[in-house]
C-alpha cells in the first residue's frame, strides 16, 4: 500500500469517528429512556394491584398511558436515529473501497438521524413535562390520605 493510500483509510476513520462517537450519546439516551419506561411501567403495576383505578388514581394511570406512549416514541426514533447514524458510517466507507462519491447519501441520512434524535428528545421534554404535573397530583393524593378524606390511595411500599 502507498502512503497516499494509508492517508486516505486514515482520514475516512477520523470522518466516521465522530458518528461513531454521537452513537454512544445516543446509546445513553436510549438507556435514559428504557429507565424512564420501567419506572413508568412499575408505577402502572402498582396502581393495578389495587383494583380498578378509580378518581385520582384512574387520572394518574391516564398520565401514565400518555407517559409510556411519549417514552415509546421516544425510544423508537432515538433507535431510528442510532440505525441512521451507523448507515452514516456503513456508506462511508462503502463510498470509500468502492470510489464512489456518497456525500449526497451520507448528507441526507445524517440530517435525517438528527431529525429523528431532536424529535426523540421533544417527546421526552414533553413525557418529563407529564411527570412533573403527576407529581403535584401524587402529592394532592397523599395529603388526602393523611387527612382521611379518601382510602389510602398511596402506592405499595410507599413508592
Amino acid at each position: 500500500m502507498d502512503e497516499s493510500h494509508v492517508h486516505d483509510i486514515t482520514r475516512v476513520i477520523q470522518l466516521a469517528l465522530a458518528p461513531a462517537f454521537l452513537l454512544t450519546a445516543i446509546g445513553s439516551l436510549l438507556n435514559v429512556f428504557a429507565n424512564r419506561l420501567a419506572r413508568i411501567v412499575d408505577r402502572s403495576r402498582a396502581l393495578e394491584r389495587g383494583g380498578v383505578p378509580e378518581g385520582d388514581a384512574a387520572t394518574e394511570a391516564e398520565v401514565l398511558r400518555r407517559r409510556g406512549h411519549l417514552v415509546r416514541w421516544s425510544i423508537t426514533l432515538g433507535t431510528g436515529a442510532a440505525l441512521l447514524v451507523t448507515l452514516v458510517i456503513a456508506i462511508s466507507f462503502l463510498g470509500f473501497l468502492l470510489r464512489m462519491n456518497f456525500a449526497l447519501l451520507v448528507a441526507g441520512l445524517f440530517v435525517a438521524a438528527m431529525a429523528a434524535l431532536t424529535v426523540a428528545l421533544g417527546f421526552f421534554l414533553r413525557e418529563v413535562t407529564l411527570a412533573i404535573g403527576s407529581f403535584d397530583l401524587l402529592l394532592r393524593m397523599g395529603r388526602r390520605v393523611r387527612r382521611g378524606d379518601a382510602d389510602d390511595l398511596s402506592p405499595p411500599g410507599g413508592s
